[in-house]
């Protein structure tokens, strides 16, 4: 008899293959306790670190440390937790920040003002010397103070670098193409390739000489965007008092970004050490 059908065999169906599970993402900070108090640092690969450091950064008011590519997560919680009295002990004495409030002083061009409130509800902020000293007068209620005087205090940056700018480009032949303002934590001044200008708004805290020599450092970039030899007997010829202004930003420019924070520190010591 003619087969009219052919027998078929069925495979089992093959189980589903399993999805690799994600790697485990690498966390981007560590926590370390020193008496009673835990103390979050941000961990940074770097290739060419060859040790472990750490480091409290300022302005940003935070703890950094700084490993080898090759390095674990292990070994820099163990190089952190080594070091956890360090950690603390700076931590406790660095300077409290200073929020922008009534009664509170900060410095406006090198001068400490007291930040007073006035009983006018509008108007501009203004400087002004008090029965008591120099103050900083702030029309409307404590809930506008942080915004009217901030807004002041750059205005007042503004006007200051624009002036030096002008008056260092005009020295140099040479024009600036805009000047802008920013809250940077590394640096207090930049130059772009196309030759704009950006300062920290901050320096309006810093006495003249100081905002005056950033504004001839950024300057001279327009003609050698580089810091050779070159560079920087152009920004001597432009700012002689270039010695003074350096030395003071070294002992005092770390302080500039706690005025108008509501807390923490400014201070930036480091401590850097061989794993073994």
């Amino acid at each position: 008899m003619l087969r009219l059908f052919r027998s078929k065999t069925i495979d089992a169906p093959k189980p589903a293959a399993k999805k690799p599970s994600p790697a485990k993402a690498e966390p981007r900070e560590i926590e370390i306790l020193h008496e009673g108090a835990a103390y979050r640092v941000s961990l940074k690969r770097v290739a060419a670190a060859k040790r472990y450091t750490l480091r409290l950064r300022a302005a940003n008011q935070d703890l950094v440390l700084t490993m080898p590519l090759r390095g674990s997560i292990r070994a820099a919680q163990d190089f952190a937790e080594r070091h956890a009295g360090w950690i603390g002990a700076r931590m406790r004495q660095l300077p409290q920040n200073v929020p922008f409030a009534a009664g509170a002083r900060i410095p406006f061009r090198g001068i400490e003002h007291e930040i007073v409130l006035t009983t006018r509800l509008r108007g501009l902020v203004e400087a002004a010397q008090g029965e008591h000293g120099a103050e900083l007068r702030v029309p409307g209620g404590a809930a506008h103070v942080e915004r009217r005087l901030r807004d002041f205090l750059r205005q007042q940056a503004r006007a200051d670098l624009e002036l030096a700018v002008a008056k260092y480009c005009t020295a140099l032949g040479l024009p600036a193409r805009g000047v802008a303002l920013k809250d940077t934590a590394s640096r207090w001044g930049s130059c772009s390739s196309r030759g704009a200008l950006n300062f920290s708004w901050r320096l309006i805290f810093a006495p003249p000489f100081v905002l005056d020599y950033l504004a001839a450092h950024e300057v001279a970039h327009l003609k050698h965007l580089d810091h050779s030899g070159n560079f920087w007997r152009v920004t001597r010829q432009l700012c002689p008092g270039i010695d003074a202004a350096e030395a003071w930003l070294k002992a005092n420019g770390a302080g500039l970004h706690r005025f108008g924070k509501a807390e923490g520190q400014g201070f930036a010591p480091k401590y850097s050490g061989l794993l073994r």
